[in-house]
């Protein structure tokens, strides 16, 4: 107890040294997503290593568990976990900057185990919506487009998608990185945590390297279409 009360106090003398990344992108952001593996994977100290590392302006979480919850505590900015129904765990969300609103949790189609819902985050200029989707390759389909008639553009899409090939979501595009990002059952590599927008640029995109948890994060840095935020405006 006292190591681990010992390594917060110097996580959170860290904090007041973490200053906002200088983007060399104008007017984009760097969102990173990571699903942290619950009781077994990433730490809070995880997390909190790979935000200074990499200085993203935001951090999406799935099966994030109330370890997780001292995270603004000790780094400061701004965050909200939305546990699923019946579960310890569920998505979870970190940002520099305030949110335009309160993330929500919005229901998906579920499957007979596991009640899922998807946390929808809005910035204002843009919306996110952070997932954590079922195994089953239509039902997956079926949450992604409940999920995309929700959000107007700009937009985007982020999280474990649990899904193999094309996503079939019409007027979104899959941008995040052509690496794998998981290895089912420890062996086949495939790519399952996904980035989908509408309305938004992808700068750049790419795969974390693995630590902690059986899943890398993937980083993208988006910005939103400028045709797009000039017709929200009008």
């Amino acid at each position: 107890m006292r190591r681990h009360f010992l390594r917060l106090m110097d996580a959170h003398r860290r904090k007041k040294q973490l200053r906002p990344p200088v983007s060399t992108e104008h007017d984009s952001t760097k969102i990173i997503s990571w699903n942290l593996l619950r009781r077994t994977g990433a730490t809070v100290h995880d997390v909190v290593a790979l935000i200074e590392a990499e200085k993203p302006d935001i951090l999406l979480m799935q099966e994030a568990t109330a370890e997780i919850d001292v995270l603004s505590d000790i780094l400061g900015g701004y965050y909200a976990r939305a546990p699923l129904p019946g579960r310890i765990h569920g998505p979870a969300c970190w940002s520099r900057t305030p949110f335009a609103r309160t993330p929500r949790a919005c229901t998906i189609p579920s499957g007979a185990v596991v009640k899922r819902h998807a946390q929808i985050i809005d910035y204002g200029p843009f919306s996110l919506a952070n997932v954590h989707l079922s195994h089953g390759q239509l039902l997956n389909r079926r949450q992604l487009r409940r999920i995309a008639a929700l959000l107007p553009a700009p937009c985007a899409i982020l999280g474990d998608f649990n899904l193999v090939g094309p996503t079939l979501v019409p007027g979104f595009r899959d941008v995040g990185p052509k690496a794998p990002t998981h290895r089912m059952v420890d062996l086949v590599p495939i790519r399952i945590d996904r980035c989908l927008v509408e309305g938004m640029s992808c700068l750049s995109a790419r795969v974390l390297p693995v630590f902690a948890s059986d899943h890398r994060p993937i980083a993208v840095q988006l910005r939103p279409d400028i045709k797009v935020l000039a017709s929200v405006a009008s």
